[in-house]
């Protein structure tokens, strides 16, 4: 009974695998854009503001998705990455 416990477990395990599942692909990888943990709040701001005057920032919005938490540095970080997801630059201070 063991035996076949441990044969049907390796067999469900191989299946995972091979069907991809516990591999990552290389064009599944993401690479985000985020602020700095170190960055004050005029920089935050700053960068929220550019950001959101070149790519749609309303999933910030108080009730959206991306509102919490409701922390300058994480609506920074998701202001930010939208912008690098459109128009692939990162460059903030």
């Amino acid at each position: 009974m063991a035996k076949a416990g441990a044969a049907l477990s390796l067999l469900l395990l191989l299946l995972y695998l091979s069907s991809g599942g516990g591999s990552v692909m290389a064009n599944e990888q993401k690479t985000w854009c985020v602020a700095k943990p170190s960055s004050d709040q005029a920089t935050l701001l700053a960068n929220i503001n550019y950001a959101c005057a070149h790519v749609d920032c309303q999933i910030l919005q108080k009730g959206c998705p991306c509102f919490s938490p409701d922390s300058l540095i994480n609506h920074a970080s998701i202001a930010m990455n939208l912008y690098y997801q459109g128009y692939s630059n990162c460059i903030y201070a």
